[in-house]
């Protein structure tokens, strides 16, 4: 009993399945139709067959060699239209006719799904056949305006002895009858009334050639007297200043030396001249690259420099080892080092400025 009713079941699946089938193959059939409207092709249904609801009368008991011949026959007709795009109008409504007449005997879903493939390719290639209709109606034919200017001018036609193989045809005039052209000439005149003007094809008649006078470049030549000489300098033209730097590195050595351990802002800041700080930080990086000055940390934490004797070559064998720090000095941090420090006077006298010397001379 349970069997019985799952194959009444799945009979009722499979029925409405086979509507829905249908419904969408018609659906697909309307549209085939309003294409071929498009080319002048009479409706394959008329409108009482597309109301009228189609239903698919299932049958599971169909004969299989009715199925098989059903299966075959919608094969068959749909290679007729695999990648074929030659086909004519009058071959997709026969298609139509011959896939009507086969639906009459689908009993089953699987025989249905073939007529809905074959369905899906005729209306695919009929709106192909739409837009190459649409596409090519404002084409403009050589061929036709030829043909048709020849019979206007009184050109005959004459019948033409097609080659055996060769499918095309070729329009063939009378080439010995000649051709009235005055009759396109009236009517080319009523567009355009303007008088003709004479002209030459090889321009004027006479023409006279102008001979090119050479004309002879003098080569340029430059004034000697006008020209300037290099300057010739002597060795009295050149004046060499003395190392300053040498100067004044020596000058904060002594210094350092008679005031002995000293706080490295005090010594180097000049709370009158700020470029002047820079440049005796400057002049003691070489104090202490040298080896002749040392800086230490106080228990304050505040950099003391002193005078020290510069390290042996023995001093270095036996462990002492030079370090290399960098030291940012800018106007903000002389201006804290003068508040904090308190310092009023410099520790460095006061050097003169420099002074450039205008003349002809070069300065070394």
């Amino acid at each position: 009993m349970g069997d019985h009713w799952a194959c009444d079941g799945g009979r009722e699946k499979l029925t409405r399945l086979s509507e829905s089938v249908r419904q969408t193959t018609r659906t697909q059939q309307i549209i085939t139709t309003l294409s071929l409207l498009a080319f002048s092709v009479p409706t394959i249904m008329s409108d009482v067959e597309m109301d009228e609801p189609s239903v698919l009368q299932y049958d599971p008991d169909q004969n299989p060699e009715e199925k098989r011949a059903l299966r075959r026959q919608f094969r068959t007709l749909g290679k007729k239209f695999d990648g074929d795009s030659k086909a004519g109008t009058e071959d997709i409504e026969t298609a139509l006719h011959q896939q009507n007449a086969l639906f009459d005997h689908v009993k089953t879903t699987q025989e249905a799904t073939l007529d809905s493939d074959l369905l899906v390719k005729l209306t695919s290639l009929s709106n192909q056949k739409a837009r190459e209709m649409k596409s090519g109606s404002g084409g403009f034919d050589i061929e036709d305006f030829v043909a048709r200017l020849v019979t206007f001018m009184g050109g005959r036609k004459i019948e033409n002895q097609q080659l055996e193989g060769d499918d095309e045809e070729e329009d063939v005039y009378d080439l010995h009858t000649p051709l009235e052209w005055h009759k396109v000439g009236r009517n080319a005149l009523a567009k355009s009334r303007r008088v003709p003007i004479v002209g030459f094809m090889l321009g004027p008649l006479s023409i006279e050639q102008k001979q090119r006078a050479a004309v002879k470049r003098e080569k340029l030549e430059k004034n000697k007297d006008e020209q300037t000489k290099p300057q010739e300098l002597k060795e009295e033209d050149i004046s060499r200043s003395t190392n300053e730097t040498t100067k004044n590195v020596a000058t904060l050595e002594s210094i350092l030396q008679e005031t002995g351990a000293i706080n490295l802002f005090k010594f180097i800041v000049n709370p009158n001249d700020f470029a002047q700080s820079v440049e005796n930080m400057f002049y003691l990086s070489f104090l202490i690259r040298d080896g002749k000055v040392a800086m230490e940390t106080s228990e304050d934490g505040e950099p003391i420099i002193y005078s020290c004797d510069q390290p042996s070559d023995e001093d270095y064998i036996n462990g002492l080892k030079k370090r290399q720090i960098v030291f940012e000095f800018d106007q903000a941090t002389w201006k804290r080092a003068i508040e904090v420090f308190d310092i009023k006077e410099p520790t460095v006298p006061q050097r003169e400025q420099g002074k450039m010397r205008i003349g002809k001379k070069w300065y070394g």
